[in-house]
C-alpha cells in the first residue's frame, strides 16, 4: 500500500516557528540604588567635642589681642571732661580692625583644620566649627577686655591737664562674626574643591 504524500498544508518540525528562550527580549529592571542618608547621628558627639575645643581658642586670641591692641590716651580738661589727644581716636579703629583680622585668620585656619578630619567631613562638623568659632570670638572679647583693663588700669584720682590711658575695647559686636565667617568660607572652599558626593570621607 503506497503512502499518500503530505498535503501542502501540513506543517512539519522544520516549519515550526522558533520559540525564543525564556527571558529573551525582556529587560530586567534593576532596582535603583538609593543614596545613602547623610551621616548625622554618628557625627554628633565628635562635633560637640570639636565645638568645645574650638571655643577654647578664644583664650589665646583674647590674650593676643589685649597685648597688641593700642590704648587710647585722653586729656583731662579743666571742667573734668575727657578729650582724646590728636590721632589717638584712630586707635579705636585699630583695636577693632586687629580683632577682626585675628578672628578671620583663626577662623580660616580652624576651617581647614576641621576639613583635614576626613572621617567626619560633613554638615554636622561645619555647624560645630561655625558655632565654636562664634563662642571663641565671644570669649576672646571678654578675656581680651579683662586683660586689657588689667594692663592699663584707670587712675583713681585725676586732675585737670592729666593724661589718662583708656584700655582698648570693641566698639561694635559685629566684629564677633569675623571668626565664624572665616571658618565657614575656608570649609566651604574645601567642599567645593573636593567635588565628590561623600567629600572623600570613605576613601583611604
Amino acid at each position: 500500500m503506497s503512502r499518500q504524500p503530505r498535503s501542502t498544508g501540513d506543517v512539519g518540525p522544520a516549519h515550526l516557528p522558533a520559540v525564543p528562550p525564556p527571558g529573551a527580549g525582556h529587560v530586567v529592571a534593576m532596582p535603583a540604588r538609593r543614596p545613602r542618608p547623610p551621616l548625622v547621628r554618628p557625627d554628633l558627639l565628635p562635633a560637640l567635642n570639636l565645638l568645645s575645643l574650638v571655643a577654647l581658642t578664644g583664650l589665646p586670641l583674647g590674650w593676643l589681642w589685649s597685648a597688641l591692641a593700642p590704648p587710647v590716651r585722653l586729656r583731662v580738661l579743666a571742667d573734668g571732661r575727657l578729650a582724646s589727644l590728636p590721632a589717638e581716636s584712630y586707635h579705636r579703629f585699630d583695636a577693632l580692625a586687629l580683632f577682626v583680622l585675628l578672628g578671620l585668620g583663626a577662623g580660616v585656619v580652624t576651617g581647614f583644620a576641621a576639613w583635614s578630619w576626613r572621617s567626619r567631613r560633613g554638615p554636622v562638623v561645619l555647624v560645630a566649627v561655625v558655632l565654636g568659632c562664634l563662642a571663641a570670638a565671644w570669649l576672646a572679647n571678654r578675656i581680651g577686655t579683662s586683660f586689657a583693663m588689667s594692663r592699663f588700669p584707670l587712675a583713681d584720682t585725676v586732675s585737670a591737664g592729666a593724661t589718662l590711658v583708656r584700655p582698648p575695647e570693641l566698639t561694635t559686636a559685629l566684629a564677633l562674626v569675623a571668626q565664624p565667617l572665616g571658618a565657614a568660607l575656608s570649609y566651604g572652599m574645601a567642599v567645593a574643591w573636593s567635588g565628590t558626593d561623600d567629600l572623600g570621607r570613605r576613601r583611604g
